[in-house]
């Protein structure tokens, strides 16, 4: 057997840059690159080997490590899971500055691949920098902490493990299924350690990404349930994006006239202005697909998890008799809700529910409700972004940037009131467009997912909208725009405090407590006068342009200089703290409330909670209602 002589750490890098994914008969390189902060723990490993194949395995430098894993899922996510980063860390702080992106990754289904430094294997020199030593074993690490939040965990004790972890490492990675956030612990002196590796080892080996096929009993039950519905509404989720099945999807939709609303990683799936479109569904929806989703008596999941925002914590679906039917990848989410499971891809899937059908169809007053809703959506998204006030509002802001953009231009965004109002108002006319991460709902995520989404498609404009809380978590991937040549928009939306959660903290009835930015006062409490940050300046320090605006005409000035030209520009834009897009028809997100409270405003909100604790579902039988046990407190 012809072998190959190579460290562990150039052995990684050998083998990851081999490696091809084909969907389709297309066939693409997997990894684009690997993310690295070197130090105590990399740097006569991994970071040695990619420093002598950089120009096939090219290095990009970030600023943080959690930072690093936003911007390769940002990558991922644009290019549908077909594309990929690995990030590396030294050991200790390095490492667990990542777990946060991993969870994020994880839990959105997004590819990453994950390395870090350990602790020498020979433990002769332990406890060595930076290590945490655990009474219990001389085997665990900080790196054990990723365990819960991975795909696949593995830690190489000798070079030749690698010999049959890396390919699990791209099973998981490739599996439309089990991806998420992949996690390699690399002892630094095993980094270093050399070993004959077959030579096969690193040939090029091309992954094929599977579609797989529902099972044919369990089509022909959906397409029964199907045709005996009266008030069917698709629910689409980020499989519709990942499979590339929005033409499936709008064909199905077409023929049986059933209409869709979309959860965050499935906006876009339908055009905006399609008369069978119902926008954002659930705690953040629209009006359109609140009215709906209440009177449906047939859901049908298309790759979505069905989280308590689309569900609206499980209140927006109340016909007494509704049922569901739910097209996923994964076995676990296609069964919930007691749905019929179509277990497969979400476009093979179509393909065959539409011709399973037959000629079903809804009926012409049902398709005309629809279309009128959709039509009021759409006025209703003029009314917010025309709003006049003394400051201008975030719908006004979204409203203004929508204006600027071409269709196939992106926006990225996370966590805070951003999300909410995008998925109400943004009018996707791509279904890439839209690249808001909100199955974590990470603060910190934009600006770096906003470079990850620019490597994966230069050729589009990105947008990053990021609210002034999360602007301060982790601004510093501006730099690193900088330093890449990366043009990013990056619109600031100061409005003084946490805006999210303080609607959410007026609706347990604390008051938006905590969510201002004010100095303390002389009560000891943070009622003093409003912070003055200097956003502008922050953005300017980091290498960035940078200016301010107050008005409307001010911001579509600065938006359209900011297009013409080729380098990073933040856009800082002051927005009312009060004024906010309202939530429609009913939509309610659980927030456990006090039973009991000294502050009248508290009781007032368990009054309101415990009424719309009464709506809530299982929804694991038909018409079986939530029962909860000791209401009466």
């Amino acid at each position: 057997m012809a072998t190959v002589r190579l460290t562990t750490g150039q052995a990684i890098i050998e083998y990851l840059a081999r490696q091809h994914v084909e969907r389709d008969g297309v066939e693409h390189r997997f990894f684009a690159g690997l993310w690295g902060i070197f130090g105590h723990g990399n740097i006569g490993g991994v970071a040695q080997a990619i420093q002598q194949v950089d120009a096939d395995f090219p290095y990009y430098l970030t600023r943080n490590e959690q930072a690093m894993v936003h911007a390769a899922v940002g990558y991922a996510k644009l290019r549908n899971r077909l594309g990929a980063f690995a990030c590396l860390t030294s050991i200790g702080p390095g490492a667990t500055n990542m777990v946060t992106g991993a969870a994020s990754a994880t839990i959105n289904h997004v590819p990453v691949l994950l390395m870090a430094g350990d602790m020498f294997a020979e433990r002769v020199q332990s406890p060595v920098l930076q290590q945490l030593e655990w009474q219990q074993s001389q085997d665990t690490s900080v790196n054990d902490a990723f365990r819960p939040v991975v795909r696949y965990w593995d830690r190489i004790n000798r070079p030749e493990q690698l010999i049959t972890a890396l390919p699990e490492v791209m099973r998981v990675l490739t599996s439309p299924v089990e991806t998420g956030a992949v996690f390699l612990a690399l002892p630094q002196d095993i980094q270093t350690y050399a070993f004959d590796f077959p030579v096969e080892m690193f040939e090029k080996r091309v992954w094929t990404i599977r579609r797989d096929r529902p099972d044919r009993d369990a089509v022909a039950a959906a397409a029964r349930l199907i045709r005996e519905a009266k008030r069917p509404v698709i629910f689409a989720g980020g499989g519709v994006r990942y499979s590339e099945a929005a033409d499936a999807l709008r064909t199905f939709a077409e023929r049986t006239g059933i209409p869709v609303a979309e959860t965050h990683a499935g906006k876009g799936s339908m055009p905006y202005d399609h008369p069978l479109s119902l926008g954002g569904a659930g705690v953040s929806g629209t009006l359109a697909a609140n009215v709906i989703a209440p009177e449906a008596d047939l859901v049908i999941g298309i790759g979505t998890r069905f989280t308590d925002f689309p569900t609206a914590s499980k209140t927006a679906f109340q016909d007494p008799d509704v049922r569901f039917i739910h097209v996923n990848v994964a076995e676990f989410d296609a069964y919930k809700h007691a749905a019929i499971p179509l277990v497969g891809d979400a476009r093979a899937t179509l393909e065959e529910l539409t011709a399973a059908v037959g000629d079903y169809g809804t009926s012409p007053g049902y398709r005309a409700r629809v279309a009128e809703l959709n039509r009021a959506w759409d006025a209703e998204v003029e009314r917010v972004y025309h709003s006049v006030g003394d400051v201008l509002t975030q719908g006004e802001v979204i409203g203004a940037v929508e204006a600027s953009t071409d269709p196939r231009d992106v926006v990225v965004t996370s966590a805070g009131s951003l999300p909410g109002d995008l998925l109400k108002l943004w009018r996707s006319r791509d279904v890439s467009s839209y690249q808001v991460e909100y199955g974590y709902s990470t603060m910190g995520y934009e600006i770096a997912g906003g470079v990850g989404a620019k490597l994966a498609a230069p050729d589009r404009e990105v947008y990053v909208m990021v609210g002034d809380g999360s602007f301060q978590m982790m601004s510093n991937e501006i730099t690193t725009a900088v330093q890449e040549g990366l043009k990013l928009i990056v619109v600031v939306v100061d409005n003084k405090g946490f805006s999210s959660v303080g609607r959410v903290s007026e609706q347990v009835g604390a008051e938006g407590f905590g969510c201002h930015y004010r100095l303390r006062g002389p009560s000891g409490d943070y009622d003093g006068p409003e912070m003055q940050l200097d956003f502008v300046k922050m953005c300017e320090g980091m290498g960035a342009r940078a200016l301010e605006v107050r008005t409307l005409d001010e911001l579509r000035s600065a938006l359209a200089d900011a297009r013409a030209g080729s380098e990073t520009v933040c856009i800082v834009v002051q927005t009312d703290w009060h004024e906010r897009v309202k939530g429609y028809a009913n939509s309610w997100w659980e927030m456990a409330t006090p039973m009991v409270s000294e502050m009248p405003a508290v009781n007032a909100a368990r009054e309101e909670f415990d009424r719309n604790k009464g709506r809530q579902r299982y929804l694991m039988i038909p018409g079986a209602p939530y029962q909860r046990p000791g209401s009466e407190g």
